[in-house]
């Protein structure tokens, strides 16, 4: 299921803090009211996690990493480098 964070549209409260994330499924209905204070939310724009890629890995990282990398010598065959 994802994670979706909402946030009070107007004004803080004691009871949810302003700003919560629930676990909802795809199915489910658009929240309009906060489950605690019943005041209107809006949908935040979540970041997500998305691995950076530094730098290209070059044959000698790869090996250093445990990788066995292999040359392409013909149609479907390969030998170890």
């Amino acid at each position: 299921m994802p994670l979706y964070e909402y946030e009070l549209e107007e004004g803080d409260c004691q009871v949810c803090g302003g700003k919560f994330t629930l676990n909802r499924p795809l199915s489910a209905r658009p929240l309009k009211h906060c489950p605690l204070c019943k005041r209107k939310v809006k949908k935040l724009i979540s970041p997500f996690f998305s691995p950076v890629k530094l730098k290209p890995l070059s044959i000698s990282d790869a090996k250093k990493a445990g990788f066995s990398v292999l040359k392409r010598t013909g149609k479907g065959e390969y030998e170890r480098q």
